[in-house]
C-alpha cells in the first residue's frame, strides 16, 4: 500500500512524514523544502506477531508495510506549471490513496502560505490543482475515444459516457466519486488512475492542547462536516507529538502516550484508516522459521491470497488449512487447535478473513 501525504506548504506535512517514518526528510519553515518525494517504508504494528513467534518459538517475524511517499507542497497554478508544476501532480497519480495534512491549528511563528489558516480554503486549493489536472487528461482522451468512436463497439460507448460524466463533475468543481457512478462504470474510471478519483484521508494537524482534548476545535468541526458529505475520513494528530514519540525507545513510547492522555499514535490511526479506506485486511502465516503478516483486499478468496506469497501457491492451489487467530491463542498450540476441530480445511471459494492463521497447500 502506497500513501501520497499531500498538502500545502507549512502545514505539518513533512515534519509529520518525518514523525512516521523516521525517514529524515528536510523540514523548514520554509515552502518547497521537499524537493523530491521522499518515500519511507514503514512497518505496519500488529501484536499478533508476536504472540504467533512465542507461541511458534520463530527465528524470524516479518510484519507487513506502508509506503508514505512525501509529496512536495502544491500551490495555486500547480497545474499550469506554477511553483513546483506538473511533475508532483504526477507523483500523487502513482499512489494508493492520498493522505492530505490540513492545518488546524494558530502559530504566528509559523508562516502559513496563504497568510492566514483556513482548512476549507486550503482543501479547495489543492482540489482545484487535481481538478485542472485531470480536465486535461479527461479532455485529451475524449477527443482520442471519439476518434475510434466509428467502430462503435459497447465498450467505446460506455468510455465515451463515463468521460463525459467525469467531465461534468470536474467542471462542477467535484471530486470524482463512486457515488455518481455504477459498479461498472467505477471500474472504467480506477483504469483511468485520475488524481481526483484517489480515495482521500483527511488528516487534521492541531496544536498540542487541541491533540489532548475530546471536543475539537472548530476548524476540526469545519474540517470533519466536509469530509462527511465527502464520504471520507478525519484523523486528528499532532505533527509535533509524533516527532517526539519517534524519538523515544520503543519501550517509552507507550508511556509517553499514556502521559499525554493518548491511546494510540497519530502512525496507528492513520494505518488504521488507510487499511479501511483501501478496504485492505491481514492474514498471518507461522512456524518455527518465521511468522508473517500478509496484506490482501478484502474479498481476496483462498488461491489469491496465497498467491501474495508465491504465485506457484496459487497456481497449484489445493487447499488452505485455517485457524482464527484468537482460536490458535486459546488453544495453544496447532496440534491443539486441530483437536478442538478449530482448524479449517477450505477450498478455492474460501474468503480469507482478517487474523486468519493460514497454511496453504500447493502442488506444481
Amino acid at each position: 500500500m502506497e500513501i501520497g501525504i499531500v498538502g500545502l506548504p507549512n502545514v505539518g506535512k513533512s515534519t509529520l512524514f518525518n514523525a512516521i517514518t523516521q525517514a529524515g526528510a528536510e523540514s523548514a519553515n520554509y515552502p518547497f523544502c521537499t524537493i523530491e518525494p521522499n518515500v519511507g517504508v514503514v512497518a505496519v504494528p500488529d501484536e499478533r506477531l508476536e504472540k504467533l513467534a512465542t507461541l511458534y518459538n520463530s527465528e524470524k517475524l516479518i510484519p507487513t508495510a506502508i509506503e508514505f511517499v512525501d509529496i512536495a507542497g502544491l500551490v495555486k497554478g500547480a497545474s499550469k506549471g506554477e511553483g513546483l508544476g506538473n511533475k508532483f501532480l504526477s507523483h500523487i497519480r502513482e499512489v494508493d490513496a492520498i493522505a492530505h495534512v490540513v492545518r488546524c491549528f494558530e502559530d504566528d511563528n509559523v508562516v502559513h502560505v496563504e497568510g492566514s489558516v483556513g482548512p476549507l480554503r486550503d482543501i479547495e486549493t489543492i482540489n482545484i490543482e487535481l481538478i485542472f489536472a485531470d480536465l486535461d487528461v479527461v479532455e485529451k482522451r475524449l477527443m482520442k475515444s471519439k476518434k475510434l468512436l466509428k467502430s462503435g463497439t459497447k465498450d467505446q460507448l460506455m468510455e465515451i459516457d463515463v468521460l463525459n460524466k467525469i467531465k461534468e463533475l470536474l467542471e462542477d468543481n467535484k471530486m470524482v466519486r463512486p457515488k455518481y457512478f455504477e459498479e461498472d462504470q467505477w471500474e472504467l474510471v480506477k483504469s483511468f488512475q485520475l488524481l481526483t478519483s484517489k480515495p482521500i484521508l483527511y488528516v487534521a494537524n492541531v496544536s498540542e492542547d487541541d491533540i489532548t482534548e475530546a471536543e475539537d476545535n472548530e476548524m476540526v468541526k469545519e474540517l470533519k462536516e466536509y469530509a462527511a458529505e465527502e464520504g471520507s475520513e478525519v484523523i486528528k494528530v499532532c505533527a509535533k507529538i509524533e516527532e517526539e514519540i519517534s524519538q523515544l525507545p520503543p519501550e517509552e513510547k507507550d508511556e509517553y502516550l499514556e502521559e499525554m492522555g493518548l491511546k494510540e499514535s497519530g502512525l496507528d490511526k492513520i494505518i488504521k484508516a488507510g487499511y479501511k479506506l483501501l478496504g485492505l485486511i491481514t492474514y498471518l502465516t507461522a512456524g518455527p522459521k518465521e511468522v508473517r503478516a500478509w496484506t490482501i483486499t478484502e474479498g481476496t478468496k483462498a488461491p489469491g491470497a496465497a498467491g501474495k506469497i508465491h504465485t506457484d501457491f496459487e497456481r497449484g492451489f489445493i487447499r488452505a488449512e485455517v485457524t482464527a487467530f484468537e482460536k490458535l491463542m486459546e488453544a495453544g498450540s496447532d496440534v491443539k487447535a486441530k483437536e478442538m476441530g478449530w482448524t479449517r480445511s477450505e477450498g478455492k471459494e474460501y474468503v480469507v478473513k482478517d487474523g486468519d492463521v493460514i497454511l496453504f497447500r500447493f502442488n506444481v
